[in-house]
């Protein structure tokens, strides 16, 4: 099941903006945003189940996972599309439009208030995942950007880009958090 949290948090944990050096934040309004993301993977992801919990599996869920496993890699754009809220405490921590948990060195390639280039390299046992991410808000009210992400371990390599819009919604939140 490791493979399921790594790869969401790849695929839905994507934070745009983390801290880093050089780092300036995009000037778009706080309240309420939707992120559409639309990704593709090739290649296997580069986690491996533990041999001791695919003997306790049934048949049925060895199957399901491996078959999950196998359409990760498959090259099929996914889209995925959610809502969250930006509030200028994650502004200041520079969590828009996600939460990172991910631990990575990042680098700040430009920075202004409309473009962001940034690079990372993450290092989680023994996997290794390098990605260059784009972003720029076309105005206030809308952001777009791209990812590009190959995470390896062993023999086994896994690429990633990703493309996604962003648009606000409104000043009011909800219960979105």
């Amino acid at each position: 099941m490791r493979t399921s949290v790594l790869v969401a948090l790849l695929f839905l944990g994507c934070s745009w903006l983390w801290a880093a050096d050089g780092f300036k934040p995009l000037d778009v309004k706080l309240g309420l945003w939707e992120t559409t993301n639309t990704f593709q993977t090739s290649g296997m992801p580069p986690v491996s189940i533990p041999p001791d919990a695919l003997a306790r599996m049934t048949p049925d869920q060895r199957a399901r996972v491996e078959a999950m496993m196998k359409d990760q890699g498959s090259g099929r754009p996914k889209t995925t599309t959610q809502k969250s809220c930006m509030t200028r405490e994650k502004m200041n921590k520079q969590e828009m439009f996600s939460d990172n948990k991910m631990d990575c060195k990042r680098t700040v390639v430009t920075s202004s208030s409309s473009k962001l280039e940034m690079r990372m390299q993450c290092t989680t046992d023994g996997t290794k995942t390098n990605g260059t991410f784009r972003i720029e808000a076309l105005n206030s009210e809308n952001v777009k950007g791209s990812m590009q992400m190959a995470t390896a371990s062993g023999d086994q390599t896994m690429n990633m880009n990703s493309n996604f819009t962003a648009k606000w919604l409104g000043p009011d939140c909800g219960d979105v958090k």
